[in-house]
């Protein structure tokens, strides 16, 4: 049985969110950094991404997307390196659970901006879910909405 490193396997997590995930690759989803405790994600803004075309602000949508993303992608990553002595089999059964109980955003401002940034981190996990809090600003580090999410994580 190889064994992956904790390193390797986040690079799978960056590649499986990033690439794999049509949504993701819609909205230009680019993951900047990721470790076990916190991730970092981007957006570029374009006409696509617009939730009011008379203040060319971001769609809340797009926003909710993000915080979810990252909230989520942070919970794998958590989960994952606790999970390094599973088989492979082991561990995608494992992962293939993960999803999302409940998320609450709270938009702060406007999403006015050209690129905008999700962080993540997990606040709580046990056994069975995750708690993550979530931040997006803009390039200029102006808050546009903040978030709490539960993940099922086994």
């Amino acid at each position: 049985m190889t064994v992956m490193t904790d390193q390797e396997i986040l690079e799978l997590i960056k590649g499986l969110y990033a690439q794999h995930i049509p949504f993701h690759q819609l909205i230009g989803l680019e993951v900047l950094g990721l470790t076990a405790e916190s991730v970092e994600l981007r957006v570029q803004m374009r006409p696509e991404l617009m939730g009011n075309p008379f203040y060319q602000i971001l769609h809340g949508g797009v926003t909710a997307s993000l915080l979810d993303a990252a909230g989520g992608m942070v919970a794998m990553a958590n989960l994952v390196v606790e999970l390094l002595d599973l088989s492979p089999e082991e561990m995608q059964r494992r992962l293939q659970k993960l999803g999302t109980i409940d998320i609450r955003i709270d938009y702060l401002r406007p999403g006015r901006g050209h690129a905008f940034i999700a962080t993540a981190r997990v606040i709580r996990k046990g056994n069975k879910v995750a708690v993550t809090r979530m931040e997006l600003h803009n390039e200029a580090g102006v808050e546009i909405a903040l978030g709490t999410a539960t993940y099922l994580v086994g």
